[in-house]
């Protein structure tokens, strides 16, 4: 996504969730609101899709696998199937690809090595393009506003094109009293490198785009490509949604939508607890309470050599349950080595999580260092209870050599789990 400043940690844009939508959702939404799109239908079983593409009824169309990840065109499934978009010419073949697949997991450069399950299959009518543009809504967090982002080279990927040719992306900032008007939209069709025919229709989807944005809370609306077609028409060939979390009260029937399916079993569950749980693949488990602590954590952490394993809030109420559920997920991930609880004692006071911490510790078989760094209310005898517990947790004040003894400690049981050797540790004087 452009004109976004990331943090140095790669997972700051992903600390607020929003809902995503599977792309014949996205489709039924554009659809709604005036915009064109090729004609085509969801299906969930092999037979679905044969009826699907007897509805579509064209000899050339586009199966595509329904999985909310990118790169789907170049992914492989777990069948061997090459490709989770495929050319088809009839209602066989579209049976054939939903078998192979509906019900399997397809592996691309975002779903990392595990993949992620094909929940359903869209066959559409497949368009013949003259010229095929990027169009984007955002909210610009700079200017405080909604940005559209335009650029006549679509089809392709956009950081891409942004890293090789700058200068035909285009952004621009919607001022929220006017919204998108016929000067503003009439322009950007512009920009869109269309037909003069087709350019009065491209203006016209801009302003449906808009509506949509707003109307629907959007976080984002992406569009690659939006397409002329040959008979100078303007079709959303793909489409990418999110929406705030926030609106979810408003907006009840899109987030009936959610696909569970598409998320990790763990953040699901961190969730209906109050914590923030997003995996990573590194080695230090994370337990911070507010988002721009926990950010400044794991940047800490990568400073002092190490790796965060995951981003764990669980925000003002670091309960004794939100503690026990928050190391246990924490600890069911192998790859952890140490344990970093970096915790501002306010509401919650910092002998109250000290002794939350304790009982926890002691009523599970955590096996890695835990290295506790507390500020705040009543910080004294937080450290004197962690002290006095005989447990193996190293209390901190400062936030560096919190830092420091966690990354030291995480590398030293990364070595002896190479080798295949129990480690103890000492705790400071």
């Amino acid at each position: 996504m452009l004109n976004r400043q990331l943090c140095s940690s790669k997972v700051a844009h992903t600390t607020k969730r929003h809902l995503s939508l599977h792309e014949y959702r996205s489709a039924q939404l554009l659809d709604r609101y005036g915009v064109g799109v090729p004609k085509g239908f969801p299906a969930f079983t092999p037979e679905e899709a044969e009826n699907a593409a007897k509805a579509v009824g064209k000899e050339d169309m586009v199966i595509k696998a329904q999985v909310l990840a990118g790169g789907r065109g170049k992914g492989v499934f777990d069948t061997g199937l090459k490709g989770g978009v495929k050319l088809i010419g009839s209602p066989y073949e579209a049976k054939l690809y939903a078998e192979q697949m509906l019900g399997h997991k397809l592996i691309t450069k975002q779903t990392g090595p595990q993949g992620k399950p094909c929940t359903g299959v869209y066959i559409v009518e497949r368009e013949f393009v003259r010229r095929e543009a990027y169009i984007a809504i955002l909210m610009d967090r700079t200017n405080q506003c909604p940005m559209i982002v335009a650029s006549s080279e679509g089809g392709m990927d956009i950081e891409g094109v942004a890293a090789e040719h700058p200068d035909a992306i285009h952004q621009t900032p919607i001022p929220l009293a006017t919204g998108v008007t016929d000067e503003i939209a009439n322009t950007i069709a512009g920009q869109l490198g269309f037909s003069i025919q087709a350019q009065p229709a491209a203006a016209q989807a801009i302003k449906d785009l808009y509506k949509l944005f707003q109307d629907k809370d959007c976080t984002q609306v992406e569009i690659n490509p939006l397409s002329e077609t040959t008979d100078h028409r303007v079709v959303a060939m793909d489409a990418k949604l999110g929406f705030d979390d926030n609106a979810a009260f408003r907006q009840e029937e899109i987030f009936s939508w959610r696909d569970l399916s598409q998320e990790d079993a763990d953040e699901i569950e961190a969730a209906r607890d109050g914590l923030n749980f997003i995996k990573l693949d590194g080695t230090i488990g994370c337990l911070v309470n507010g988002a721009g602590l926990a950010m400044a954590t794991m940047d800490i952490i990568k400073l002092y050599g190490g790796d965060p394993a995951n981003f764990l809030d669980c925000g003002g109420g670091a309960t004794i349950d939100a503690i026990r559920h928050a190391l246990q997920l924490i600890t069911s991930e192998r790859q952890v080595t140490g344990i970093f609880v970096n915790i501002f004692g306010g509401i919650v006071r910092c002998d109250i999580i000290a002794k939350g911490l304790i009982s926890v510790a002691q009523s599970m078989d955590i096996n890695v260092p835990i290295v506790a760094r507390l500020q705040g209310t009543n910080v004294e005898e937080a450290h004197r209870l962690i002290s006095d517990s005989g447990l193996k947790i190293f209390s901190f004040t400062d936030l560096d050599d919190a830092a420091q003894k966690v990354c030291q400690l995480s590398k030293v049981v990364s070595m002896a789990r190479e080798i295949d050797v129990n480690v103890s540790f000492e705790l400071p004087l």
